[in-house]
């Protein structure tokens, strides 16, 4: 399977796909005819994978970000990413045969086929299964405790988000356990009171902070009590 990614969609067509599969992601021009050649060798090479990978097209011309975060230095570029992470990765022309075994190294293996197919179904019994194979496994102990965040359970929730490094997924979903544990007030109203106290009191900032991670960067609101909270600490 094959897509087209930009910066916008990059975090969510390509990072996030990662968690579930390997993803290679391709960088080249229009400009370059080696890079479009390479593009429908690349194509047939993806699709006997029969699925199992993901190829994400990404124009350097219309996406000088990405080529920055990926320090790209020559096209065509390959990378392969699981994870969110780069397994693997190749700048400049390669021969067919270099380019497939490349590939083959990033088919899952049974367990890892096995542990995506636990992910899409996503309850907690299968999130569950995936920790008994993978303890760390971030994004299942992100879902799982989102389901204990839910169920009242937040205690269990932070616990289990302890096990992990702290990242957006994770402190957003330790954010929201926090803030279950206290009374559903507006959330206007709670950053009003606890602003007031956020530069003396440790633990007013922190709710402060929690309850800007839930509503999160979308909410028009955030932006304003991050500027307001900025001015109250500095």
């Amino acid at each position: 399977m094959a897509i087209d990614v930009t910066e916008e969609t990059f975090e969510t067509e390509v990072l996030a796909r990662s968690a579930a599969g390997p993803v290679l992601a391709y960088l080249w021009t229009p400009r370059s005819e080696a890079c479009v050649a390479f593009a429908q060798v690349l194509d047939a090479i993806i699709a006997d994978t029969q699925g199992k990978v993901l190829l994400a097209k990404i124009n350097v011309d219309d996406n000088p970000g990405i080529v920055q975060a990926f320090r790209v230095q020559a096209v065509p570029a390959m990378f392969a990413l699981r994870d969110g992470s780069i397994m693997g990765e190749f700048q400049g022309p390669l021969a067919e045969a270099t380019v497939r075994q490349f590939v083959e190294q990033m088919l899952p293996t049974a367990t890892q086929e096995h542990i995506s197919a636990l992910l899409n179904r996503g309850d907690e019994q299968s999130l569950t299964e995936v920790l008994e194979i993978e303890p760390g496994h971030e994004v299942a102990i992100v879902s799982l405790a989102t389901i204990l965040t839910a169920r009242g359970e937040a205690e269990a929730a932070l616990a289990l988000l302890a096990r992990v490094p702290e990242t957006d997924d994770v402190r957003k979903a330790a954010a929201a356990a926090r803030l279950s544990l206290r009374p559903q007030d507006d959330y206007d109203q709670q950053l009003g009171q606890l602003l007031e106290i956020v530069k003396t009191d440790d633990e007013a900032r922190q709710q402060f902070v929690d309850i800007l991670e839930v509503m999160g960067i979308e909410d028009p609101r955030t932006a304003g009590w991050r500027k307001k909270l900025t001015m109250r600490l500095y």
